[in-house]
């Protein structure tokens, strides 16, 4: 598949056949596409939990989910997917490598980042993932863990205290389902998003 149309096809998938599980060689493509995103100082400070049983992929639905009746269709979808890949970050990984002599700072100060690069990071990570899913014929979701439901979920896969979730990509084959309220506001033109030179200056671009 050309990569324009792997673009242009990906949106967030929620609905999967829950009989057909992801070949292991694709779960491999994933997780290798993932670890060729890039990350400031090639510190890679990040780390992905594979679920793919059935045991395993209850127990995260179990310590991640906010009692709220609003999320049983969502939920009830969501649980089809056969493979859930939870993103992690480590933002001790990121401070040590720019402690290193060739980086010049002579300390962990998180200060001198602008931005948490250690989450940006895995989260261009996950894209790759998302991507990968689209050019393998697959559906793809990414969503977060409620941050109420972070400790739990860290206790019930034994995660490291070091290493945040950042997201969680959901992987399967598709099945129909709803568009959401979200999805149908369309999305923004690029005359509204991009600037050239200067804070609102336009330029003709061709739309696709």
């Amino acid at each position: 598949m050309e990569f324009a149309e792997v673009v242009r096809k990906r949106k967030m998938v929620r609905n999967y056949d829950p009989d057909r599980p992801v070949p292991p060689e694709i779960v491999e493509r994933l997780l290798r596409h993932a670890t060729r995103a890039p990350s400031a100082g090639f510190s890679q400070g990040w780390a992905f939990l594979v679920l793919q049983t059935a045991d395993e992929r209850d127990r995260f639905w179990a310590a991640t989910t906010p009692e709220e009746p609003t999320l049983g269709k969502w939920l009830e979808n969501m649980r089809t997917a056969p493979l859930i890949i939870v993103a992690l970050s480590n933002k001790s990984a990121y401070l040590a490598r720019y402690a290193e002599q060739d980086k010049g700072w002579t300390d962990r100060d998180e200060n001198r980042w602008p931005v948490p690069y250690w989450d940006i990071d895995t989260g261009m990570a996950s894209l790759l993932m998302l991507l990968t899913a689209v050019d393998e014929g697959l559906g793809a979701c990414f969503f977060g863990i409620p941050p109420a439901h972070t400790e739990t979920f860290k206790a019930a896969f034994g995660v490291p205290e070091e290493f945040a979730p950042v997201g969680v990509v959901s992987v399967g084959y598709r099945r129909a389902d709803d568009l959401r309220s979200s999805a149908k506001r369309g999305r923004r033109p690029l005359d509204e998003v991009a600037h050239f030179g200067q804070w609102n200056q336009r330029t003709s671009l061709s739309e696709d």
